[in-house]
């Protein structure tokens, strides 16, 4: 299957500029997407051509503002795009969140560099921003260490990123705007730069290609790095600190929708084995079924109502409150453990034939839930953290 495609008068590519036109294309490659899935899992990572339908369909620079260019979807927009792609490869869609990350970051630098990483709106961006690399400051910028893990699509990317610690003569330095004793900064480099190393062998979201990177003493200029403190533009994308992680809700939601609609189709056609009861008929599918759109119904509206309510606060020139701030990392959180629960209810439900790899998609779907959940805006300890902060104290993390 092939996609379709856009193209001006003269014959060149056209590539869509505006939510609507983006979103409708996404919504367009999902067969083609379903169609790949099993071979984008095998190879572990996402193949040319799919990397080449995202750039054409403007996932990359959905994030780009509209001041230089860009389509400049809200966070809503951003989610349900990768919402979408969700319906068609998880591992897709994965990549295709932090790819259009590029139009974020691009917000935290200097115009020259962006000129230089991003001036191009389809820039596909990759890296881990945690801290774990070493960033010794000498005259100019940085001599950069460090081994990263989970470069999630740095198989295609164009521009790849490095969280570090900076110091300075050999001790930590201090940051500037927050006085904590170790100051992080993200460094901003080409995937060349960098030794890729293929650790990606997984549970699930094989296919993005999430393997390790590491470098020794590479020279990163002072104006190829940025803090998550101090944002060069304004508005709702740059805002608030949570603003590379609002779309992530999108891809556990995509996810449980794919599945869910997967079950019912099989269910017209099903025979329970041991009563002879056409599944339609059956109260324990009928019931498993309405659970799981119960559940993704109150999860996706829990999402989307905050980052909503968020956006909106943000245009304004509000001071989030604490309510405000917890809720879009609540929702997060909901989003991907009941993603999980339903992928693993409707796999139990189809029961044996759900466990082979060539026949049952199911089986993809629980391996990628089980590992995505293992990110760290699934785990309890954002329970600990945002319970914090609604009962008057301080965040410890720099995305809430």
């Amino acid at each position: 299957m092939t996609t379709p495609e856009t193209h001006d008068v003269d014959g060149s590519l056209r590539i869509p500029n505006t939510a609507e036109d983006i979103l409708r294309r996404a919504r367009e490659a999902v067969p083609f997407l379903r169609e790949r899935a099993a071979g984008i899992e095998a190879g572990r990572r996402l193949p040319e051509d799919v990397v080449a339908l995202l750039r054409r369909n403007g996932v990359f620079r959905a994030a780009a503002p509209k001041d230089r260019g860009g389509p400049e979807l809200t966070s809503v927009q951003q989610t349900e795009l990768i919402e979408t792609l969700a319906t068609g490869d998880v591992s897709t869609a994965w990549c295709s969140m932090i790819g259009m990350d590029s139009g974020i970051y691009a917000g935290y630098l200097e115009e020259d560099a962006v000129q230089e990483f991003y001036g191009d709106l389809d820039t596909a961006n990759s890296g881990w921003i945690h801290p774990q690399g070493r960033a010794e400051r000498v005259p100019g910028g940085y001599r950069v260490s460090g081994h990263w893990r989970f470069g999630s699509g740095s198989t295609h990317c164009d521009v790849l990123v490095a969280g570090c610690r900076v110091f300075k003569d050999g001790e930590p330095e201090p940051d500037p705007v927050t006085g904590d004793p170790v100051q992080w900064r993200v460094m901003v480099a080409r995937p060349h730069q960098y030794e890729l190393v293929d650790t990606w062998f997984t549970t699930g979201l094989a296919g993005s290609g999430s393997g390790d990177y590491r470098v020794t003493d590479l020279f990163v200029p002072e104006e190829h790095s940025f803090s998550f403190q101090v944002p060069r533009r304004t508005g709702p994308l740059h805002a608030a600190p949570d603003a590379i992680l609002r779309k992530m809700s999108g891809v556990p939601l995509g996810m449980a929708r794919a599945a869910i609609d997967h079950v019912r189709d099989l269910a017209g056609t099903r025979v329970d084995r041991e009563s002879g009861t056409p599944w339609t008929d059956s109260p324990r599918v009928q019931s498993t079924l309405a659970r799981a759109e119960m559940e993704l119904a109150a999860a996706r509206a829990s999402v989307y109502s905050g980052l909503e309510a968020q956006w909106a606060a943000l245009e304004r020139g509000d001071e989030p409150t604490a309510q405000q701030r917890t809720a879009t990392a609540l929702a997060r959180y909901h989003a991907f453990r009941t993603a999980r629960n339903i992928v693993s209810a409707l796999f139990d439900l189809v029961g044996g034939s759900s466990v082979y790899r060539e026949k049952s998609p199911l089986d993809r779907w629980l391996r990628d839930a089980n590992t995505m959940c293992q990110h760290a805006v699934a785990q309890d300890s954002i329970l600990e953290l945002t319970g914090q902060v609604l009962l008057g104290g301080e965040s410890r993390s720099p995305f809430l």
